[in-house]
């Protein structure tokens, strides 16, 4: 089994209230072969929410207590995502999951880069919280775009 970012598989759980809906995700929960999550809803924030980004570092750096995931208009949402991470991993545990494919350049499921907290659309190298919390806790974690890559 999978752990697939809900926005994928077309839940409208976007900041703003949309999805990154994709066929290939949304047969793979169709067909019950991964099961949808959003970290976000999960920590606890509502939808649609104000657009946030990691500060200081990445995800390890967060779930560290090294670095802050902070809204655009400066609000400390962190716990919000060390919670959503910790039910991830949960779930994860509970389906005996064998990887999870994450939303590329979230700061929740990015696996390979997310937005470096100044929120102009520059990209850096590093993991979002939950990736690197299912990461840490030997889940492997896949960027969506790479697995789409390698279809």
């Amino acid at each position: 089994m999978i752990l697939v970012s809900a926005c994928l598989a077309g839940f409208n759980t976007k900041y703003d209230g949309k999805n990154n809906s994709h066929e290939i995700f949304e047969d793979m929960v169709r067909n019950k072969k991964a099961v949808p999550f959003c970290p976000e809803q999960a920590g606890g924030l509502p939808t649609p929410r104000i657009p946030a980004e990691i500060v200081g570092g990445d995800g390890f750096k967060v779930i560290e207590g090294k670095a802050k995931v902070l809204t655009k208009d400066g609000l400390d949402v962190t716990e919000y995502f060390i919670r959503g991470a910790e039910e991830a991993l949960k779930l994860a545990k509970l389906i005996k999951a064998e990887a999870a494919i994450l939303k590329s350049r979230s700061p929740s499921c990015g696996c390979r880069f997310i937005y470096d907290g100044k929120f102009d659309g520059t990209l850096k190298k590093g993991m979002g919280v939950t990736a690197a919390y299912l990461s840490a806790h030997g889940i492997k974690v896949i960027d969506s775009d790479d697995y789409l890559q390698g279809l």
